[in-house]
């Protein structure tokens, strides 16, 4: 038993963002002896959603599991692409029949398995299911099957990420949240050996609001008359966190930020 690097990367915006992951990964995976990536698609498709065929680029870029949040039925083959590719996931917290799967044990050829849960929080966000009562469940069963377990929480407020990294801390590798695009500084390991970051930025163009153009987003709040937001371009970032796991034991040794300038 050795241990694994597990890189997340931060909700991936439109074409650049892609194009970022398809350049900087191999990098990074060089860099930081990556065994395992997971990255947020549900920005993928044009900044809004995620198709089969992003699904397919980002995955043929090096990415193993995809996770979402509530832009995950933006694009309307979405419930065709969850029902037949496992490794797409959206928020485990939807009521059940929903289309597709909240969690799922993916390995690399020789590599450990790795349990990825997909979350969403409740917060000034759609409301869904409880997911401190569904976590409680799922990482156990998770944990039957693999100690290696990382949860992407997507949600705005951080006192909600925060608390669910406090109750997990020692049952998961870690928690990164996602959502407000916004990366925040608060990395560390937990008294009980669980990586943590409230959110882990977005992989595109930071030159823009979260993604997107300045100026119908400005006209938007100036005028609350309805724009069309498109996907900005300048000065792309890929951001995420590389978190160090023991395989024996699936609890972090350290977790390190990603912010990586795309030229």
């Amino acid at each position: 038993m050795g241990r694994v690097k597990l890189l997340f990367i931060g909700d991936i915006v439109g074409a650049p963002g892609r194009r970022a992951v398809r350049a900087l990964l191999p990098v990074l995976s060089e860099r930081h002896g990556l065994g395992f990536v997971v990255a947020n698609g549900e920005n993928s498709a044009g900044g809004n959603g995620i198709t089969a065929a992003i699904a397919q680029e980002l995955f043929q870029a090096g990415i193993d599991v995809i996770t979402t949040g509530d832009h995950v039925w933006d694009q309307k083959e979405a419930a065709g692409l969850l029902e037949r590719e496992p490794r797409v996931l959206r928020p485990a917290n939807y009521p059940p029949g929903v289309p597709g799967n909240g969690s799922v044990v993916h390995a690399r050829p020789g590599g450990p398995p790795v349990a990825v849960l997909n979350l969403q929080a409740r917060t000034f966000m759609p409301p869904l299911e409880n997911p401190f009562v569904l976590a409680a469940a799922e990482v156990p069963r998770l944990r039957a099957r693999t100690p290696i377990v990382f949860i992407d929480f997507h949600g705005e407020a951080t006192s909600e990420k925060i608390a669910m990294g406090r109750m997990l801390d020692g049952q998961i590798s870690g928690l990164v949240g996602t959502h407000t695009h916004v990366q925040t500084a608060d990395e560390w390991v937990m008294p009980k050996g669980s990586a943590y970051l409230s959110d882990a930025g977005f992989t595109g163009p930071h030159d823009s609001v979260l993604g997107r153009e300045v100026e119908p987003v400005v006209r938007r709040f100036l005028t609350n008359l309805p724009q069309r937001f498109e996907v900005a371009s300048g000065r792309v970032l890929l951001q995420g966190a590389v978190i160090d796991i023991d395989e024996a034991t699936g609890l972090a040794r350290g977790i390190v930020r990603i912010s990586e300038p795309f030229e």
